[in-house]
């Protein structure tokens, strides 16, 4: 307690400072160790990962900043409102050079701090996981020299793909082998779309003329969902499938089965290319 004329006057500040801490000290920990595991994105590659680990850290930082403006908030409701009638002057409020030293420190410590942790995550951690980096990655996993290549293709309103070491053919389906690192080749035939992959961790735009390139690790084998995240026109809405990640001897048995099934159609593809143009008189929208 401190006195102001005599009277006794509780020390707010350290009460506020005591319930915040608490309060941190339980909801950090479930944050990280309960809610944390159930953040998006799903773990079914190494990219997804990184993400889910990436909005766990967001996540526990924020928490303790929203817990101390909503302590501050309910506890300035509780005690320092007025419970009569008369209008009077509350008690003059004088500026502390501590507390203001404390917070633009405190501030300006997290504030760098997730500067550097993000640049290390975008620059040497992630590899260029998940985003389309164009035709020239800047930043490229271990081992990028024999990811299997897939093209995306997109189009109004379907993707497709093609699988250029498997003789170039072009399927309805994705599928993907599990515990091995894939080069998602992405680009459009007609206008801009977004192919996103939300359980693998992967987003690119697919542009026509650019070859969009993203890398992924799956980690087990499941279904993820396939959707355009880029407005493409009246159908958009409609670009969404299911993709696979398989066994390696599922994938193999899988893409032997598309060879065969495709066998007869594959010469009317067009040869095989890393970029497409619009034809403009097959637009649609």
């Amino acid at each position: 307690m401190t006195t102001i004329a005599g009277e006794p006057v509780p020390r707010h500040g350290v009460r506020i400072f005591a319930i915040w801490l608490v309060l941190t000290a339980i909801a950090v920990p479930l944050i990280v160790l309960v809610l944390g595991p159930h953040l998006p994105p799903p773990h079914m590659t190494v990219e997804s990962v990184d993400q889910r680990n990436a909005n766990i850290v967001m996540t526990a930082l924020l928490v303790p900043i929203a817990l101390l403006v909503l302590v501050y908030f309910i506890y300035s409701f509780v005690f320092f409102r007025e419970t009569t009638d008369a209008i009077v002057d509350g008690p003059p409020i004088k500026g502390h050079a501590g507390a203001q030293l404390l917070w633009i420190v405190l501030t300006s410590t997290i504030v760098l701090a997730l500067a550097v942790w993000g640049s290390y995550t975008l620059i040497a951690g992630a590899h260029g996981a998940g985003g389309g980096q164009g035709p020239d990655p800047a930043a490229k996993p271990t081992g990028y020299q024999h990811a299997l290549p897939v093209q995306v293709i997109g189009q109004q309103w379907e993707w497709t793909f093609r699988y250029p070491t498997y003789g170039g053919i072009e399927t309805r389906d994705l599928a993907i082998p599990e515990h091995t690192l894939v080069a998602f080749h992405v680009t459009s035939l007609d206008v801009t779309h977004s192919f996103w992959a939300y359980e693998l961790g992967v987003k690119a735009d697919a542009v026509p003329g650019v070859d969009n390139i993203a890398y992924v690790n799956p980690r087990h084998t499941g279904l993820f969902q396939i959707r355009c995240a880029e407005l493409c026109g009246l159908w958009h809405g409609h670009m969404s499938k299911k993709g696979r990640i398989l066994a390696s001897s599922a994938f193999q048995a899988w893409i032997s089965a598309a060879q065969k099934k495709n066998a007869s159609i594959v010469k009317y593809l067009p040869k095989y290319s890393r970029v497409y143009y619009p034809a403009p008189l097959r637009r649609a929208g």
